[in-house]
């Protein structure tokens, strides 16, 4: 293990963004970095594991999925999280630096579109999303596609995004601007999902994406669907399980290598029934049918 030492650490410390849970007596440490989607489910992980095995503490530290991965490239880390697959570059770059980046799904994640609460729209299709944000795109207010939203002075459209470390950054990218297009200038880069759903809340004129976990009463979701004519789908846990959302993505934790060790013991505790049901409670898809409470 990359990090296994031995120390005595306080349960459940916070600092500058990192979450530590484990006990007093803990004596070997697990770091995991990387997305911000896949954070509070990470540290909700690490916390359960405490009543598995005491003996193992696990540091949790968000920043992105670039974060994360970059951290594997550079072997300070024992599992990166990610909402997005490493590029080829950065599994090339890894193994350059002797790193063996191993890819395990832990669950899956609709990605959400949020409008303000008075928006009117209900449904949107995934080109109309990409000619909203894409670089070129054709729509710059919600007249342009016959909306008035109350509150929105001059119907102007607020393209609300992640910043470009961000696995969900890049996954909308891909899977609705296309590979080959990039965001329009003028979006409004946040550094964290919950940063995108409260600007949304506070803003009529805007338009935002991010985990379905981040979603909350005070936001409307939009029902998305493809270009074909099919029906819209609602982002859910099922939907986002069966694949009938248009805009689902696998959740991702890394490590150097097949693992071995208290990481593996950590990984199929995450894949467990029991970590499985953590995952769904927290908005997420599990990688299985579970039975929960």
């Amino acid at each position: 293990m990359l990090h296994a030492i031995k120390s005595s650490f306080v349960a459940g410390l916070a600092i500058a963004g990192i979450s530590l849970s484990f006990t007093a007596d803990a004596r070997e440490l697990i770091q995991n970095k990387g997305s911000d989607t896949l954070v509070n489910v990470a540290q909700a992980w690490a916390e359960a594991y405490q009543k598995v095995n005491s003996d193992v503490a696990v540091a949790v530290t968000g920043g992105g999925s670039g974060t994360g991965i970059a951290a594997m490239i550079n072997g300070t880390v024992d599992i990166a999280n990610a909402s997005r697959a490493m590029k080829q570059k950065e599994l090339d770059l890894a193994k350059s630096k002797g790193q063996n980046p191993i890819e395990h799904t832990v669950g899956f994640d609709a990605l959400a579109v949020f409008l303000h609460k008075d928006n009117p729209i209900d449904s949107l299709k995934v080109s109309e999303l990409a000619e909203m944000y894409g670089e070129e795109g054709e729509t710059e207010s919600w007249s342009d596609i016959g909306i008035e939203v109350p509150g929105c002075k001059g119907q102007e459209m607020i393209l609300v995004s992640r910043q470009n470390n961000s696995g969900t950054y890049a996954y909308f990218r891909t899977a609705v601007l296309g590979k080959k297009r990039d965001y329009k200038m003028g979006t409004r880069d946040m550094h964290g999902s919950k940063d995108v759903v409260d600007l949304v809340e506070k803003t009529p004129c805007a338009i935002g994406y991010s985990g379905l976990a981040y979603a909350n009463d005070h936001v409307k979701l939009a029902c998305i669907s493809k270009d074909g004519g099919e029906s819209c789908v609602l982002p859910s846990v099922k939907t986002a399980s069966d694949g009938s959302y248009p805009i689902a993505r696998p959740l991702l934790m890394y490590t150097n290598g097949e693992p071995t060790g208290e990481i593996k013991a950590y990984l199929d505790f995450i894949l467990s029934d029991e970590g499985q049901c953590i995952i769904a409670k927290k908005g997420y898809a599990p990688v299985r049918d579970v039975a929960c409470d």
